[in-house]
């Protein structure tokens, strides 16, 4: 598929109220801030919604999502994931948004309106504390999460 049929939406959920929760949503706000996109690709903080994100699917070939995970990793490392089957991903939990993600993902397989393509990027959280900052190694993280996302769209030719 070409670019031009492509319609990309980049999906940073997360509560920036609890630090490092708010990962997802700082990442796909650095990425919107750094870099210019072709018009096909959409920028969404989901924030804590779920279900109610699931009409902004609509047409959407790739899915990319940012998001704090649970994992045994050191704080601030990224895993990448393809979501090949979401409700089958989500049965073990991964995302402290998972409910949501997987309700409206499920829905979206159910009604014929999931995304080809769905790329979950995750960061391991430091803290849940209250408060707006990212601590250090949850920053850098970011920092990777982006660079790993930018790569993958300009692969697909959505990075001007």
């Amino acid at each position: 598929m070409s670019n031009k049929n492509k319609r990309i939406l980049v999906l940073g959920v997360g509560n920036i109220l609890l630090g490092d929760e708010g990962a997802g949503v700082r990442a796909m706000e650095m990425m919107q801030d750094r870099y210019d996109f072709s018009d096909n690709v959409e920028f969404l903080d989901g924030g804590t919604a779920g279900f109610e994100l699931l009409s902004y699917l609509d047409d959407k070939t790739d899915l990319f999502i940012f998001d704090a995970i649970i994992d045994e990793g050191k704080p601030g490392t990224v895993k990448r994931f393809n979501l090949d089957n979401p409700p089958a991903f989500f049965q073990n939990r991964i995302s402290p948004h998972q409910l949501g993600l997987s309700e409206m993902l499920s829905t979206a397989a159910l009604t014929d309106n999931l995304p080809a393509h769905i790329t979950l990027f995750g960061i391991v959280p430091k803290t849940i504390d209250t408060g707006m900052e990212l601590t250090g190694p949850v920053r850098v993280g970011v920092e990777q999460m982006v660079d790993m996302a930018i790569d993958e769209l300009q692969t697909i030719g959505a990075v001007l």
